[in-house]
């Protein structure tokens, strides 16, 4: 369903504030993506604070679901606030309800995961997702 951001990515429009955006004293650099795909896929990243400040972060967790799904180009299925000193690195681990990946069947009367390739993305905003990974669910 194209609503909020979802709209807006799905007509390419640019936005001032995207979705997720938040404003903070310090920067945040992200790495080391890791999917794990199953029945409930877990997706762990690293988010390190580059800045002087102490913040919080929100780690953001998107999918692109496969074209046959005719969706639009991304959705949020997960997120984790973390609060961070200066220079200090974690490990973020975030499950994702197999239900976030799903669309709604009319034909079958539920939701269904479509099998094929899903991309994941991470960061702090529908518009900063520095990480990706494609990966196969069936």
């Amino acid at each position: 369903m194209k609503v909020g951001y979802k709209w807006y990515d799905a007509e390419n429009k640019p936005v001032l504030f995207p979705f997720g955006h938040g404003l903070s004293y310090t920067t945040y650099a992200y790495s080391n993506l890791r999917v794990t795909p199953g029945k409930n896929p877990q997706v762990a990243f690293t988010v390190t604070n580059t800045g002087n400040r102490a913040g919080a972060e929100v780690a953001e967790v998107y999918a692109s679901l496969p074209a046959s799904a005719n969706e639009p180009p991304k959705r949020l299925v997960g997120w984790s606030k973390i609060q961070l000193k200066p220079g200090e690195s974690k490990e973020v681990t975030i499950e994702i309800n197999p239900k976030y990946l799903s669309i709604y069947s009319v034909e079958q009367h539920g939701w269904q995961l479509l099998p094929g390739e899903y991309k994941v993305m991470a960061g702090g905003s529908s518009q900063n997702l520095p990480l990706n990974q494609t990966v196969s669910l069936n």
